[in-house]
């Protein structure tokens, strides 16, 4: 017999939910980067591939 809840419950509010999740292949060169990255402003990898990936809008060819 489960005892688990029958609603889920309710995690932290936000107002920028994160509902995609992506798995990528790194080479040992950008795993340093990112772990030095990572280190020098004390944030996770998820928040470091957020920033690059927000770095790449600048490249975008605006149609």
């Amino acid at each position: 017999m489960s005892h688990l809840p029958k609603e889920k419950k309710m995690g932290r509010p936000t107002d920028n939910p994160k509902g995609t999740s992506i798995h990528v292949r790194l080479d040992d060169k950008c795993v340093d980067i990112l772990e030095k990255y990572c280190a020098q402003e004390n944030v996770g990898r998820a928040e470091a591939t957020r920033r690059g990936i927000i770095g790449l809008e600048d490249k975008l060819i605006k149609k």
